[in-house]
């Protein structure tokens, strides 16, 4: 069974697979392509990526790649929890520039789906926090674009309740939403 829910932002969604427990534990399929594309999710899945996160507010985000190497994302959280964020930048979208989250944690067990034409980025909530997400299309460093996080024109509410955030060079030098040229647009992507 494959539970699938539309964000505020409908075209990322949140993803629940059924998990079956015993005193051993569990066990789940937590993805299984005949399922998903049942539910109309068509995306032939490349690569697994693998974060881990030591502190609580590790910020990794905001991410693109550019065409060919654009990316769709199904993010899950091994352990620990993060809050997901997903940015509409696909040009002429009628929600262009705004974003949508979800807190995403190994003990609820939910999954979220970023398609094309979003930048995507998460917060860690819980120390230890581990990440994994499918791709659609292989890392490529030529390829790959950062927002800023705290982009005023986005506005995202991370909860760093006082902290200062744990962020790459790569993310603190990146440029605001106002000062890149997004490759995707809206009519092309739907």
């Amino acid at each position: 069974m494959l539970e699938v829910k539309k964000l505020a932002i409908a075209d990322v969604l949140e993803i629940r697979t059924r998990r079956f427990g015993d005193d051993r534990g569990f066990f789940s399929e937590t993805f299984q392509r005949d399922r998903f594309i049942q539910q109309g999710i068509t995306i032939d899945w490349m690569q697994d990526n693998q974060s881990y996160s030591a502190e609580v507010g590790t910020l990794r985000g905001l991410h693109y790649q550019d065409p060919p190497f654009a990316q769709d994302k199904l993010v899950r959280v091994l352990r620990g929890r993060i809050l997901d964020v997903a940015v509409d930048i696909r040009n002429g979208s009628p929600t262009f520039g705004q974003w949508v989250s979800l807190e995403l944690s190994a003990a609820d067990f939910n999954q979220i789906l970023v398609p094309i034409g979003f930048a995507h980025g998460f917060v860690t909530l819980e120390p230890d926090t581990e990440v994994l997400y499918k791709v659609s299309a292989p890392y490529s460093g030529e390829h790959d674009r950062s927002i800023r996080f705290d982009d005023a024109d986005i506005g995202v509410d991370w909860p760093l309740n006082g902290r200062t955030p744990v962020l790459s060079a790569k993310d603190t030098n990146a440029p605001r939403l106002a000062e890149i040229t997004s490759p995707f647009n809206f009519e092309s992507l739907a």
